[in-house]
């Protein structure tokens, strides 16, 4: 499907799978495992400063379809835009029957009459500074998410894009869409020559779909001169299901901090719990298959903890969504999942790699190394850089990583689809730092700690708790500042 940059996408989300591929992934083995549990999520802006007005938290409800009505000096919005009149399309469907084999056959019949209901399940609020009833009034906002995890989980992304979209179609709108496809195509040739495999990752935080689509074809022509000429690094894929559809691309993606924190509150075993975790993973998709496993939900060394233990036998006793003639690379192999030439086999062996997403990345790459080295692990092993990335740091990762003798990827994201200028000064159009999390989980709440104290999320009695249950060592990392994480407003842009 062919794109024309000079012509906007319709404005908002329009498709389910205008998300990331792990939030599909997630809900086909909560639908497998979880589907009546109820939970919550709530929104965090870690920079408070960056306010909506009154209009831009209007459309923003009328982009959701809340339970708050539509202001008449915003009817002239596409209706057909909302979150509430969304259905996976047939072409949708045979996309992911085709390219996502390890989503099971009961969750894409799942997924194809699935609808969200957000008058029923978003709760979207405004608080103004000074209330003069004016469209210009500047305030806070909160975004609350309530009902079932299987229906409610694909709310995360979407209304993410929303809030960026909303804040920068009416509060920060001294910029301009020129140059975006370039300037992507100038960054991917850059990665390329340095030997980088690298993934586009921005979706929650883009500007809007049409910069992202403007973003990614321009990483698809330097994937396309890389290949020509030979350069040592790949564009690998997207997160974004929809663009990797509508571009041709296999859709990247496994698993997020979302799936610890909801069996972990569930359960509440949070010594168990990542095993469990990682075990209901394999119990769903099989051996070998979305097998990049996210290593600080609750701090890296807990998570270490668990992934060097054998995989329990339970795993084994209801079959993955790949049966062993399905038409796929990816299929598990006939061997049970939990043993090897008579023993067992562990999570470590089994998953292909790791993603770093918060703290100090050389010590996470020197714990790595040092963790498979005492478990006796010769495979090479993938480590997946995820956190805040640019060029400068994803060539100084991949050094540090490569020298460690790893497979070294990079999920680059809000530095692709939100690095903008302001048209008077050239100065930085900074992007907001904002995040939806599980809340609570069957009633109990859902934290996360991650390798960084800024990165805390969920109560914090409840986070404090873990902590001493865990023995959790408190990490602050000098880079880890969430709010200044892509530099200050005044900031000279940047190429």
């Amino acid at each position: 499907m062919d794109f024309i940059g000079s012509s906007p996408f319709p404005e908002g989300v329009i498709s389910f799978l205008d998300t990331d591929l792990y939030k599909l992934t997630m809900q086909c083995a909560v639908l497998k495992y979880f589907s009546d549990v109820q939970v919550t999520y709530a929104f965090h802006n870690r920079t408070p400063e960056k306010k909506l007005s009154r209009a831009a938290f209007r459309w923003l409800q009328i982009q959701i379809n809340s339970q708050f009505g539509i202001s008449p000096a915003l009817a002239f919005a596409n209706i057909e835009t909302e979150l509430g009149n969304i259905a996976l399309s047939n072409d949708e469907l045979r996309f992911l029957q085709t390219t996502c084999t390890y989503l099971t056959k009961p969750y894409l019949d799942f997924l194809k009459e699935f609808r969200l209901n957000p008058r029923e399940q978003v709760e979207a609020s405004f608080t103004p500074e000074a209330d003069t009833g004016s469209d210009d009034d500047l305030g806070e906002f909160c975004l609350i998410v309530k009902g079932k995890w299987v229906e409610t989980i694909l709310y995360e992304i979407p209304l993410l894009a929303l809030t960026s979209e909303a804040y920068f179609r009416f509060m920060d709108t001294d910029w301009s869409y020129d140059g975006q496809e370039e300037k992507a195509y100038a960054k991917g040739m850059r990665l390329l020559e340095a030997g980088c495999v690298v993934s586009e990752f921005g979706t929650r935080r883009r500007r809007d779909y049409h910069t992202q689509a403007l973003v990614f074809r321009g990483l698809v022509k330097a994937k396309k001169e890389g290949e020509r000429t030979g350069l040592p690094g790949k564009i690998s894929g997207t997160s974004n299901v929809h663009l990797a559809m509508r571009f041709g691309i296999p859709p990247i993606g496994t698993v997020a901090h979302e799936w610890f924190m909801g069996v972990a509150a569930i359960t509440g075993d949070y010594n168990k719990a990542t095993l469990l975790a990682l075990s209901y993973w394999i119990g769903c998709f099989g051996e070998g298959v979305l097998g990049i496993a996210l290593t600080d939900t609750f701090g890296t060394p807990v998570f270490l903890k668990a992934f060097k233990e054998p995989i329990p036998q339970f795993t084994t006793l209801e079959p993955g969504a790949l049966s062993k003639n399905a038409e796929t690379a990816e299929a598990p192999s006939d061997k049970p999942l939990d043993h090897e030439n008579g023993k067992p086999k562990t999570f470590a062996e089994v998953f292909t790699g790791v993603r770093q997403d918060s703290g100090d990345p050389t010590n996470f790459v020197k714990m790595m190394k040092d963790f498979y080295d005492e478990q006796g692990i010769k495979d090479k092993k993938i480590i997946v850089f995820s956190d805040s990335l640019n060029i400068d740091l994803c060539l100084e990762y991949k050094k540090i990583s490569d020298e460690a003798g790893f497979n070294t990827t990079f999920g680059v994201g809000t530095f692709f689809t939100n690095d903008f200028v302001h048209q008077k000064t050239g100065k930085k159009s900074t992007p907001l730092n904002i995040v939806i999390k599980l809340n609570s989980a069957a009633g109990n709440p859902a934290i996360k700690i991650s390798d960084n104290i800024g990165k805390n999320t969920g109560d914090k009695a409840t986070v404090e708790k873990v902590k001493k249950e865990l023995g959790y060592v408190e990490r602050d990392w000098a880079q880890g500042d969430e709010a200044h994480r892509w530099g200050p407003d005044d900031e000279p842009g940047k190429n």
